[in-house]
């Protein structure tokens, strides 16, 4: 069933995004969320089309834009669905482009399966039982078992074993942050630094194409389940700072600590 699952999330996923690029051409309003961050139409869409979809699977959905939902309640879930339907609504707000949708299935406080489709640059990332998947949007519509095969992704080496590339929030970028790569560059490593919003900082990961992604600001489970979940796929993680121990989910906060993925 797990294929089946990753076939069915990849392809509500291109489903969204296309009502996502849809709302994103249009002249949408912006409303402010009871924290103060942005929440548009099509963060509402997008989560109405996912939800529809998954559910057909008889699991329970954790996502962003659903109801909230109790820890006495979640605490008791073997297997779910943590979904973001809008992964960098600001980026979308400023229409950079750099927003993804994001869908996770969980198994206890672990991903099983993560995709990360970015509706702008139309191109599918997929992690699942030690591989990754790079699709184009043109190749999901007859996607199967038999052919996803033909879709697995061989990252790119680094183009040198000594110089570490950080890559980097594009709307976040914290003083702790900030902090953390003058200390790679105290310890005498070439550093270069790569810019990106929204999840598609894994997918550049899972790519060799940045080799760390340090988080020293907040975080939501929904927005990292997927990219952790690729990232495990090609023999990556993502490691808590500073206690060095691997992320987990389904807590009684749904607020990630500081991270390192690498």
């Amino acid at each position: 069933m797990s294929k089946e699952l990753l076939i069915s999330a990849i392809k509500v996923s291109v489903e969204a995004g296309k009502k996502i690029l849809e709302i994103y051409d249009t002249a949408f309003s912006v409303e402010l969320k009871d924290d103060e961050s942005p929440l548009t139409a099509a963060d509402k869409a997008s989560h109405e089309i996912i939800s529809s979809e998954l559910l057909k699977w008889g699991f329970p959905i954790l996502s962003e834009e659903g109801k909230a939902i109790s820890y006495d309640d979640r605490k008791k879930w073997e297997n779910y669905w943590l979904v973001d339907p809008l992964d960098g609504t600001k980026e979308f707000i400023k229409r950079n482009g750099e927003f993804t949708v994001n869908i996770a299935f969980m198994i206890g406080n672990s991903p099983l399966l993560g995709i990360i489709y970015s509706p702008v640059l139309g191109t599918v990332c997929a992690g699942f039982n030690n591989v990754v998947y790079s699709l184009s949007k043109a190749d999901v519509d007859g996607l199967s078992f038999e052919s996803l095969h033909q879709y697995e992704l061989h990252p790119a080496e680094n183009s040198s074993s000594d110089e570490i590339k950080v890559v980097a929030s594009r709307s976040h970028l914290s003083v702790e942050t900030e902090k953390y790569i003058s200390m790679l560059n105290l310890n005498g490593a070439k550093i270069s630094m790569v810019n990106a919003g929204s999840a598609l900082k894994f997918c550049l990961l899972a790519e060799g194409k940045a080799t760390v992604y340090p988080r020293f600001a907040p975080t939501m489970e929904w927005d990292t389940a997927a990219g952790h979940a690729i990232l495990k796929a090609c023999g990556k993680n993502i490691m808590l700072y500073p206690s060095n121990t691997e992320m987990k989910y389904n807590k009684p906060s749904l607020v990630n600590d500081w991270f390192i993925a690498r």
